[in-house]
C-alpha cells in the first residue's frame, strides 16, 4: 500500500513539474496599431496593405493602409510583407483534460456511466497544460474543450488559451452536450469467441431506443415535481429550450440519417455532426435539414478499401460544394497534440482543390459559427475581439506559419513554449560544438 501511494506520489509531482506555463499576459494597456500586413479577414476577404488598430481588447479599425490618412495610436507595429490572422479554433479538443497519457492522474477526459449530460469538461481543464501551451505558436488561439466516453458524454465549453484557471479561460460557459451515437456495425469481441471483422450490431435500434428513452425521462422530470434533485435530468433544460447546441459524433450514413430523425423527434434546433466521415453520401438531407459538419482532420487513411486515396483529403471540399457548412476538427489518434497541425489540415485542403481564403474559413469563421462564437471570434472585423496573430507568411503552409506576435483578446502572450526552450537549448549545444571544432 506505502509502494503504492509513493507511486502516486510521484506521479503527481511529476505531472505539476512538467504542467507549469509562462505567466498569462497582463490585459491590454494601451492601443495597438499593425501597419502593411497582408489581413486575412477570416471571411473570405484579404487586405493587401492593411491597417488594423485595436485597444481594450477589441478592435476599433481595420482597413486599407492606403487609402486613409487616420493617425496611428499606442505601440506600433510595421508588418510589412507579413501576414495577419484572426485566432485558429479548434473544435471538439480534449486539450486541458489529459496531459500525459501513460499517466492515470493527468487524464481527465471520461467519466464512469452512459448518460452523463451533468458532467461539465470545463471545470476539468488544466489552462496550465504544456500541451495546451504548444498551440499558441502556431496561431491555434481558442478550443472547445469536449469530455469524451458513453453514450452522452457530457457538457463542453470553449476557452481561450492564455490564463490562469478555468475560470479566466472561459469564452463560453456549457455551449454543448455531446452525444456518441451508436454504430450500425461493430468489431468482432474475441474475448467471446466472436470473428474479429466487422459485423452487424444486433443491439443498434436498442440503443437508439435508451437513447430516445432517456430524452423522454428527462422530459417528464422537468415538466413534473422538481423537489428531488436530479442532476442529469436538470442538465438537459438548457438542450430542450435550445439554449445549448447538440454535437452527435457519428459517422456512418445510416447512421447520420437515424440522428437527422433524432433530431427531428426530439425537436432540436442546435444540432451539429461531429466527424461525419461518410457525410457525402448524405449531403443533400444535412443541407435540407441545416445541419452543419465538423469535418474530421485530412491527415489520415481511407477507411474503406474502394475509397479514393485522397478522400479524407478531399472530403470537406466536397461537402462545401454541396452546400453544408463544415468546420476542421482533429480528434483522433494523439488529438491533444495533433491540434496544433490545425492550420495544415487547412492547407492540405486548400491543395486539394479548396480555395486558400475558403480553406481558411473552416478553421476560423465557420468554426465560430458553428460553436456560436462568431460575434466575437473568427474574423478581424471591427468590435470583436483582438484574437489575432502576425505570421512571417502563409500560415496555413509551415514553410510561412512563423509567428512574430501573438494577441488574444488584444493582450499579446508568450510564444514560448517547452519545445521552443529544448530547441534552442540543444541547437546551441551543436552550434557551440562546431564552433569548438573549426577552431
Amino acid at each position: 500500500m506505502k509502494i503504492r501511494i509513493t507511486f502516486y506520489l510521484i506521479c503527481f509531482l511529476l505531472a505539476g513539474s512538467l504542467s507549469a506555463q509562462q505567466t498569462p499576459a497582463q490585459k491590454q494597456s494601451e492601443a495597438v496599431t499593425i501597419v502593411g500586413a497582408t489581413a486575412h479577414i477570416g471571411n473570405g476577404e484579404v487586405i493587401e496593405n492593411s491597417l488594423i488598430i485595436f485597444e481594450d481588447g477589441k478592435i476599433t479599425q481595420i482597413m486599407d493602409a492606403g487609402s486613409t490618412k487616420m493617425q496611428y495610436r499606442g505601440e506600433i507595429i510595421q508588418a510589412e510583407g507579413k501576414h495577419v490572422y484572426p485566432g485558429f479554433i479548434a473544435p471538439n479538443s480534449t486539450l486541458g483534460l489529459v496531459e500525459i497519457d501513460a499517466v492515470r492522474p493527468t487524464d481527465d477526459e471520461d467519466e464512469i456511466g452512459e448518460m452523463l449530460p451533468n458532467v461539465r469538461s470545463l471545470i476539468a481543464y488544466n489552462a496550465e497544460s504544456k500541451v495546451v501551451e504548444s498551440m499558441r505558436p502556431n496561431g491555434v488561439l481558442v478550443g472547445q474543450i469536449v469530455p469524451r466516453g458513453g453514450t452522452i458524454s457530457g457538457t463542453s465549453s470553449i476557452v481561450q488559451f492564455d490564463a490562469w484557471n478555468w475560470e479566466d479561460a472561459a469564452v463560453k460557459v456549457d455551449d454543448g452536450l455531446h452525444i456518441n451515437w451508436p454504430s450500425a456495425f461493430r468489431r468482432g469481441r474475441w474475448w467471446r469467441g466472436e470473428d474479429p471483422g466487422l459485423k452487424k450490431n444486433e443491439d443498434y435500434d436498442q440503443d437508439i431506443q435508451k437513447l430516445s428513452d432517456f430524452f423522454a425521462q428527462s422530459k417528464a422530470w422537468l415538466a413534473g415535481d422538481r423537489s428531488t434533485p436530479n442532476l442529469p435530468d436538470e442538465a438537459m433544460e438548457p438542450v430542450f429550450s435550445g439554449k445549448k447546441k447538440v454535437y452527435v459524433h457519428v459517422d456512418g450514413e445510416k447512421e447520420i440519417l437515424d440522428a437527422i430523425q433524432f433530431k427531428k423527434d426530439q425537436d432540436l434546433d442546435e444540432f451539429v455532426i461531429v466527424g461525419g466521415y461518410h457525410a457525402l453520401g448524405v449531403a443533400d438531407e444535412l443541407k435540407a435539414n441545416n445541419i452543419p459538419v465538423l469535418v474530421n482532420r485530412p491527415h489520415t487513411t481511407p477507411n474503406m478499401d474502394d475509397q479514393d486515396y485522397d478522400y479524407p483529403y478531399k472530403l470537406a471540399k466536397l461537402l462545401a460544394e454541396r452546400g453544408v457548412m463544415i468546420a476542421l476538427e482533429s480528434s483522433g489518434q494523439m488529438e491533444r497534440m495533433n491540434t496544433r497541425n490545425l492550420p495544415f489540415y487547412a492547407g492540405t485542403v486548400a491543395a486539394f482543390g479548396m480555395d486558400k481564403e475558403e480553406a481558411l474559413k473552416l478553421i476560423t469563421s465557420n468554426s465560430a459559427k458553428i460553436l456560436g462564437i462568431d460575434d466575437m471570434y473568427g474574423t478581424l472585423e471591427k468590435g470583436k475581439s483582438a484574437t489575432l496573430f502576425i505570421s512571417e507568411g502563409d500560415a496555413l503552409d509551415m514553410r510561412g506559419n512563423i509567428l512574430s506576435h501573438a494577441f488574444i483578446d488584444g493582450r499579446e502572450v508568450s510564444l514560448e513554449t517547452h519545445q521552443t526552450e529544448l530547441w534552442k537549448r540543444y541547437s546551441n549545444k551543436y552550434k557551440n560544438q562546431k564552433e569548438e571544432e573549426s577552431k
